[in-house]
C-alpha cells in the first residue's frame, strides 16, 4: 500500500507515545475544532471531559489510520459489529471521520447472527436504522456447530472466531468491501504480545493492518492506539445496545482473562508500562534478538522476510 498516493488519508508525523494529545493539523480535523458529531445525542448536556473523550478518541482513530495507510479514496470498508463495546465506539468514530476526510469511503456494519441464545439482534439492527448506516445481519447458526464439535466444558472462543472470521471474509466479498475494520484496541495487541510471549513462546503481536493469505481480503484495526479504559467509558456514556458478555455461556478464556488483570495491576501500578510495551511493538531491533530468519549473524546483515498474514492472528 503506497502510503504517498494522493488518494489516502494525508500523513502527519506520529507521536512517540500515541497516548500524548496530537496534533489537530489532520486535515480530518479542520473542520472540527468545536467538537466532534458521533451520532445522536444532546451536545449542549456533554460535560468536557465527555467531549474531551469523545475528541480524543476520534484523534486517536484517525492517527492509526494515517499512520499505516488503513483507509484511502474510494474504498469500501465492512465494520465487523461482535455487538460489544469496541466495535460500537469503532463504527462511532469512522462514521465520524467518514464526514470529515478529505477522502470518500463507504461503511457497512456488519454483523453476524450465530444463533446465540438471547442475542439482542432487534436490538442492534434498530440501531442501524437509527444511526442510517448501511448495514448487513449475516444469519449463520454457527452456535449448534460448536455445541456439537466442542465438548461440554471447553473453552469454545478459538473455533467460534475461526468460524466468524471465515464468515466475515466471504460476506465482504459478497458485499463488495476490500477492507475489514475489526475493533481491536490497544490492549488487545498488548495482550496478544504477552500471551505469545508466556504461552507460545514468540514475539508476535496484532498487526495494525494485514492481507490475507489469499490475497483477497485487508484487515485494519483503526482502535490501535486508543486503550480499553476509553472504549469502555465512552460505551457507558454511549448507551450502546451491547450484547452481554458471556451470553453464549462459554466465558472468557482463562489465559486472556489472566493476562487482561495482568495489565490492569500493572495500569494501577505501572503508569506508563503498557504504552512502552505497545511501543515497543515499533521500536524492534532484530540484531539485538535471536531469531536468524530475520538477522545474518554471519555476516551481520538484516534479513526481512516478508511474513505471512496468518502470522499476524490471535493466539
Amino acid at each position: 500500500m503506497n502510503n504517498d498516493s494522493k488518494n489516502s488519508i494525508p500523513i502527519i508525523p506520529v507521536s512517540d507515545v500515541p497516548s500524548r494529545p496530537l496534533n489537530e493539523d489532520n486535515e480530518i480535523f479542520q473542520n472540527s475544532k468545536d467538537g466532534v458529531n458521533m451520532g445522536p445525542s444532546n451536545r449542549n448536556k456533554k460535560s468536557v471531559a465527555v467531549k474531551k473523550l469523545e475528541k480524543r478518541i476520534i484523534r486517536l482513530t484517525a492517527q492509526a489510520i494515517t499512520d499505516f495507510g488503513m483507509i484511502e479514496d474510494g474504498d469500501r470498508v465492512m465494520v465487523a459489529m461482535s455487538g460489544g463495546k469496541d466495535s460500537f465506539v469503532l463504527l462511532d468514530a469512522l462514521r465520524t471521520l467518514q464526514k470529515r476526510a478529505p477522502i470518500k469511503f463507504d461503511l457497512v456494519a456488519v454483523n453476524v447472527d450465530q444463533h446465540i441464545p438471547n442475542f439482542p439482534r432487534e436490538a442492534l439492527e434498530q440501531y442501524f436504522k437509527d444511526i442510517d448506516v448501511e448495514y448487513h445481519i449475516e444469519d449463520q447458526d454457527t452456535y449448534s456447530i460448536i455445541q456439537r464439535l466442542i465438548p461440554e466444558g471447553r473453552n469454545v472462543c478459538s473455533l467460534c472466531a475461526r468460524l466468524r472470521r471465515g464468515i466475515l471474509y466471504r460476506v465482504a466479498g459478497e458485499m463488495k468491501c476490500n477492507k475489514i475494520a475489526l475493533g481491536h484496541h490497544m490492549d488487545d495487541i498488548v495482550g496478544t504480545l504477552l500471551l505469545n510471549l508466556f504461552y507460545g513462546g514468540r514475539m508476535k503481536a496484532m498487526p495494525p493492518i494485514l492481507r490475507s493469505d489469499d490475497k483477497r481480503n485487508v484487515v485494519i484495526r483503526p482502535l490501535a492506539y486508543v486503550r480499553e479504559s476509553e472504549t469502555e467509558k465512552f460505551a457507558k456514556i454511549r448507551q450502546y445496545p451491547l450484547t452481554s458478555k458471556g451470553i453464549c455461556g462459554a466465558g472468557e478464556n482463562l489465559k486472556r482473562q489472566e493476562v487482561k488483570e495482568l495489565i490492569k495491576a500493572w495500569d494501577r501500578e505501572f503508569p506508563g508500562r503498557i504504552y512502552n510495551l505497545f511501543m515497543s511493538l515499533q521500536r524492534v531491533s532484530p540484531s539485538h534478538l535471536m531469531d536468524k530468519r530475520l538477522y545474518d549473524f554471519h555476516n551481520f546483515v538484516p534479513l526481512l522476510p516478508a511474513a505471512s498474514a496468518d502470522e499476524g492472528e490471535d493466539e
